[in-house]
């Protein structure tokens, strides 16, 4: 039959798309895992944002006016405020890569006849992470560290008089009305601080990322090469009684980071909000207790006290032989305590989560009896 193929072809089969073949795939995609080196594109933890405030509108100028009513007097009314600037931190907001280098508040309207004053300009909101601190000329002037904290970057400028607003009795019929003032305008530097309960500090390799693929769900890179992580990565621990624990990945230090060497001063700004600290330390190496007391030197040439924030080291590789031999060595040197384990192999990780515990819930307790609120996540 000569049409059967034409049959074929507008039978429905041929336009279902219910068929494997042809129907889309309603499945749920995972996201494409991001490399350490595309991170650094997305993760900013510094901007330079220039922020001017709305125009205040300016003030009516006009003379009421009707049928027998010739002479009704001034009406113009005032012109409305322009919109500020506002900082707002937002939990959800875990970089500054979205931030502009440019924002301007909306201007005010004029004022109209009849009284009528103009409407004020609509406040533009910036969001920013939690921890953002705000300079201006090398000073702090806010520090965003808590959700929904809001802090007026730039001021909008006052709206203009109308004519009716200066009527009087030595004038009855003012012609004088004046213009919105300019909002403020001003440069402010914005610098992110992760705010994490706990921070990973260690030299590079330890195991730092490592462990917090073990302990959390976040995926930070992991190489045997050095510098592997370049950005701080926060991952949360879960508990059974839905309590949240953060845990902060900080790259890794070396000798001279407090003089801006390696990664430097960089990250280590990133250790100040940590409530307390987990040293990671390589086992494997000789004599491990040295990278312990170059770490606290780093520390605390950096920020004085900050090695003194209450802490537990981590002894990492404790399933290489060299590992076994060197801890008890290590136990003799540190007056801390040590927990032996193995982000690779998971060995004894259930200690670590208990003491992460115990730490998390002492934090708790002094914030709570200085009158303060936790950092919840």
């Amino acid at each position: 039959d000569p049409w059967k193929p034409v049959l074929l072809l507008l039978s429905p089969q041929a336009f279902s798309t219910t068929r494997p073949r042809c129907a889309k795939d309603r499945r749920l995609r995972q996201k494409r895992a991001i490399s350490e080196r595309q991170l650094t594109r997305y993760f900013v933890d510094h901007r330079k944002v220039r922020v001017v405030g709305g125009q205040g509108g300016a003030g009516g100028y006009s003379f009421y006016s009707e049928p027998r009513k010739i002479f009704g007097g001034p009406d113009g009314g005032n012109g409305g405020d322009g919109g500020h600037v506002i900082l707002k931190a937002d939990r959800q907001t875990k970089s500054l890569s979205s931030v502009l280098p440019f924002y301007q508040g909306c201007h005010g309207e004029r004022g109209g006849n009849k009284n009528c004053y103009g409407a004020n300009g609509s406040y533009v909101y910036v969001k920013v992470p939690v921890g953002t601190l705000v300079k201006e000329d090398g000073e702090v002037v806010a520090d965003l560290a808590q959700h929904g904290e809001e802090y007026v970057a730039a001021y909008g400028g006052a709206g203009g008089k109308g004519n009716r607003f200066f009527l009087s009795n030595e004038n009855r019929s003012p012609t004088l009305c004046t213009p919105g003032e300019p909002g403020q305008e001003r440069v402010l530097h914005l610098e992110l601080k992760t705010t994490a309960h706990a921070g990973l500090v260690g030299f590079p390799n330890a195991g730092k990322s490592s462990l917090l693929r073990a302990i959390s769900r976040a995926k930070p890179a992991v190489a045997a090469y050095p510098f592997t992580t370049l950005n701080p990565h926060v991952g949360i621990v879960h508990y059974q009684d839905y309590e949240q624990v953060a845990v902060a990945d900080i790259p890794g230090l070396i000798k001279g980071a407090h003089q801006n060497r390696g990664l430097g001063v960089t990250f280590l700004k990133h250790i100040e909000r940590c409530r307390f600290l987990l040293y990671v330390v390589d086992l494997s190496v000789p004599q491990p207790w040295i990278q312990l007391q170059d770490l606290k030197y780093e520390l605390e040439q950096y920020d004085r006290g900050l090695s003194e924030r209450p802490c537990v080291v981590i002894g990492n590789k404790i399933d290489l032989a060299e590992s076994r031999i060197n801890l008890p060595l290590l136990r003799e040197q540190v007056s801390e305590r040590v927990i032996a384990l193995s982000a690779l192999t998971g060995d004894n990780l259930e200690e670590l989560l208990g003491h992460l515990r115990e730490l998390y819930d002492t934090y708790v307790k002094t914030e709570q009896s200085r009158g303060q609120s936790p950092v919840r996540w």
